[in-house]
């Protein structure tokens, strides 16, 4: 009776891990593309803006101020929509993410009433064996 008991729970605990480990893998990986993705946006506008200044060190007089100003706010827009671009598809990626998450839990809660039905199921008829005996 006990080592059924062991069975049933190493087997639960066997998959508890291994959903675990599933999870963590996609929350990792989902991780892993959104620091990326952020990073890389930092490096563009980075180099956006030190190019701009650039242009904006060589200036020497008020019109050619003007001429570079129109330059800087293009950068600065451009910089504005690649950042919130990049925070668009990250958001886009936690939610695939949490879909893919929440996919792998209702598989094991349907897992899981499977099993229970089926022990319900041989209890019963267990027991309306042994009531006709």
């Amino acid at each position: 009776m006990y080592q059924n008991i062991n069975e049933q729970f190493a087997s639960t605990a066997r998959q508890f891990a291994d959903t675990a480990a599933q999870v963590n893998r996609l929350a990792l990986a989902s991780a892993e593309k959104a620091f990326g993705l952020q990073l890389s946006t930092l490096e563009e506008n980075t180099n956006a803006a030190f190019a701009f200044w650039g242009e904006l060190a060589e200036v020497r007089d008020f019109d050619g101020l003007k001429a570079v100003w129109p330059k800087g706010v293009q950068t600065a827009r451009e910089s504005i929509e690649r950042s919130v671009s990049a925070g668009q598809e990250v958001f886009g990626q936690a939610v695939a993410t949490n879909e893919a998450i929440a996919q792998i839990a209702k598989g094991q809660v349907e897992a899981a009433q499977a099993k229970a039905e089926e022990a319900v199921q041989t209890a019963t008829k267990a027991a309306t064996g042994k009531s006709r005996k």
